[in-house]
């Protein structure tokens, strides 16, 4: 495994509050449990998780329709803008507190260069919203 540069991200979380840039994606996702030792659809899944009781893929709603798949949670997916840290502490508290207090359950998943949350489908215009005003809360005036 090749050594990656460690990427630049933020720690402070009025600083990564303040630059959230929440991108709604298109489509409608579903979570996929593949079950134990079944390799995942790489070029549909958009998330691949390993887990000892089986392989989870996340892709399209469509895409699991036409491999045969069961999917769950019907959910649309918004990648969060901000370069976090992977060791910033409270920043997806803050962010799953805010849907929370709007009646909005999210799945977050944290990646390499972004984080990443599910929201019910239906409801991802109205999750950006909510984190583009947590976002607004947390910029300086001026």
């Amino acid at each position: 495994m090749r050594d990656l540069p460690c990427m630049p991200g933020d720690s402070d979380l009025r600083a990564l509050l303040a630059s959230l840039d929440p991108r709604l994606q298109p489509g409608t996702y579903v979570f996929c449990d593949l079950g134990p030792g079944v390799e995942p659809p790489e070029r549909v899944a958009q998330m691949v998780f390993r887990e000892t009781e089986g392989t989870t893929v996340v892709l399209r709603t469509e895409d699991a329709a036409t491999l045969g798949l069961v999917g769950a949670f019907a959910c649309e997916w918004i990648i969060v803008g901000a370069a976090s840290e992977l060791t910033a502490v409270g920043f997806l508290a803050a962010l799953s507190s805010a849907l929370a207090d709007a009646g909005l359950s999210a799945n977050a998943v944290s990646a390499y260069h972004h984080d990443h949350l599910f929201v019910p489908a239906g409801r991802g215009r109205e999750a950006v919203l909510v984190l583009e005003a947590l976002q607004r809360n947390h910029r300086s005036p001026g």
